[in-house]
């Protein structure tokens, strides 16, 4: 289930909005309404809050469209 999913036990290290905000040089709001958008895949600590994996945050550094199966076909990332 994307951006509602809850913290798995995973070797994945998750970054907070935080840390991929300081990645992509934006501010940590811009980060929340990009995964509320459904631009990049979030889920939800048991406490709520959203955290990233840092795999798909590096993808998306490169350029790589890692949300592609999710996307209706036509339709870019717009992060």
């Amino acid at each position: 289930m994307r951006g509602g999913e809850i913290v798995e036990s995973s070797s994945e290290r998750l970054l907070t909005p935080g840390e991929v905000a300081a990645l992509f040089r934006v501010d940590p709001k811009t980060v929340t309404r990009w995964a509320a958008a459904g631009r990049i895949s979030s889920i939800r600590t048991p406490g709520g809050h959203r955290r990233f994996r840092e795999s798909e945050v590096h993808a998306l550094l490169r350029g790589e469209d890692v949300l592609t199966a999710e996307r209706p076909t036509g339709e870019s990332p717009r992060v």
